[in-house]
């Protein structure tokens, strides 16, 4: 699965978790440029993220993703290992 794949799949976890579609998310894009990307929504999102891929992340992972660039790089990771 390339990185594309990837990102049309994570955001449409996002849109269904948020329940809104107007967001492009980029690797430099962060929670403040989201609309309702808030704590709360930020675990439902990874969690359906974790379904979508069949992939659990270490919480050391999940400490360090600070942008959806962070975020598409693990996955990428975690798929190579599965």
């Amino acid at each position: 699965m390339n990185r594309k794949e990837i990102l049309e799949k994570v955001s449409a976890a996002f849109s269904s978790i948020l329940e809104h579609n107007n967001f492009q998310l980029k690797d430099e894009t962060t929670a403040d440029d989201v609309d309702g990307w808030e704590s709360i929504t930020h675990m439902m999102i990874i969690s359906e993220i974790e379904k979508t891929f069949s992939i659990k992340f270490k919480l050391m992972d999940l400490m360090n993703m600070n942008s959806v660039g962070d975020l598409l790089n693990t996955i990428e990771s975690e798929l190579l290992i599965n």
